[in-house]
């Protein structure tokens, strides 16, 4: 079965760096474009990056452009999400999730991100 999960979450200081990874299986990841949204507390779930299965296209929300970078190795099934000049608003939980359509098929259970001085 699809299984996605998430990991390298943590405390990090204001302007600091995280990066997210994402282990994927029970699919033919390559084939798959992946994103990563997240849910800050009391608050719905934001779309944060989405990635194209060839590498060819990366988006993002306008709250990270300029700050996030997702990427991808096919050859480990994983999906990153490194992140940088963090504040407090990228307080949240980070998910990892399939993106097949229009639609997030798939997600993990998503890793805990804290950003606070």
């Amino acid at each position: 079965q699809v299984q996605l999960v998430e990991s390298g979450g943590g405390l990090a200081q204001p302007g600091g760096s995280l990066r997210l990874s994402c282990a994927a299986s029970g699919f033919t990841y390559k084939t798959y474009a992946m994103s990563w949204a997240r849910q800050a507390p009391g608050k719905g779930l934001e779309w944060v990056a989405g990635i194209y299965e060839d590498d060819h296209g990366t988006y993002y929300a306008d709250s990270v452009k300029g700050r996030f970078t997702i990427s991808r190795d096919n050859a480990k099934n994983t999906l990153y999400l490194q992140m940088s000049s963090l504040n407090t608003e990228d307080t949240a939980i980070y998910y990892c999730a399939r993106w097949h359509g229009w639609v997030l098929d798939y997600w993990g259970k998503g890793t805990q991100v804290t950003v606070s001085s």
